[in-house]
């Protein structure tokens, strides 16, 4: 046995322990599909996260925790009867081998384009065989925001319904932040989120004519904000000055003083 499939083995021996229904843990126990969801996309993102940082340690703690998650899963299916941990493994592995016919099936050379064109032919043809119905169907509503609204691009653009260039959809941000700013002179709560929701939508969208991943592009946003702060703290401690009586001007000089040092690139 390889020390893979003897590691793989002990952590399912330990799921079935930890969900003992007389000497496991109470807390596993009473667990469900719907209470150890929000966990597993927790430990997504905090994979991802370890990614963003380069922390490559990290990375091998959070994936155990991500693989922890599919195991407590298949665990649960398994106590109902209706799949296991090998059933899930076997699955990708049939899935992955069918989306690879130039490798497994007729070896063959393909370009990026012609080897995008054959997965998404595969994965349509599974749609149809599993009774998805409609170019959009089975996007699924747990995907963070941006990813959805790409995702949902896509799929449309597959039928013919899409801007003909990334310029295109640049003149409908303008059109977008437009309708953003009448709703907010016009003092409606609810229409202002529905008009900010059709301008993220755009921009997720024009992101994906630019061939970049907006929610990647966000995120990387967001660190290298946090990393920029964190650098201000660490100059207004060192000045003796406090964050909360920082005037207009002096929180603009540390921003620029952290910009200078490249802080998040």
């Amino acid at each position: 046995m390889s020390r893979a499939a003897e590691q793989i083995d002990a952590l399912l021996a330990l799921m079935r322990t930890l969900r003992d229904p007389h000497n496991g843990c109470p807390w596993d126990r009473e667990q469900s599909f719907q209470s150890v969801a929000p966990f597993t996309i927790e430990e997504a993102y905090e994979v991802a996260d370890a990614i963003a940082r380069g922390d490559l340690e990290r990375l091998r703690d959070e994936l155990g925790d991500l693989l922890f998650q599919i195991v407590f899963h298949a665990g649960m299916a398994e106590d109902l009867g209706r799949f296991d941990f090998a059933d899930v493994a076997q699955g990708i592995r049939d899935k992955l081998v069918r989306r690879h016919p130039h490798v497994f099936a007729e070896p063959k050379q393909l370009d990026l384009p012609q080897l995008h064109a054959s997965w998404e032919a595969q994965k349509a043809r599974e749609r149809a065989a599993q009774g998805a119905q409609g170019a959009l169907a089975d996007v699924p509503l747990a995907l963070p925001g941006l990813v959805r609204a790409a995702k949902l691009g896509r799929r449309a653009r597959r039928v013919g319904f899409d801007w003909d260039s990334p310029a295109g959809v640049r003149s409908k941000i303008d059109e977008e932040l437009a309708e953003v700013d009448q709703a907010i002179k016009l003092g409606g709560r609810e229409q202002v989120s529905e008009e900010l929701g059709d301008l993220l939508f755009t921009i997720a969208n024009w992101a994906r004519h630019l061939e970049l991943d907006a929610e990647q592009a966000l995120r990387a946003a967001a660190l290298k904000f946090e990393q920029r702060f964190e650098s201000m703290e660490g100059q207004a401690k060192r000045q003796g000055l406090s964050l909360q009586e920082l005037s207009p001007a002096q929180w603009e000089e540390l921003w620029s003083a952290a910009k200078s040092l490249n802080c998040g690139s």
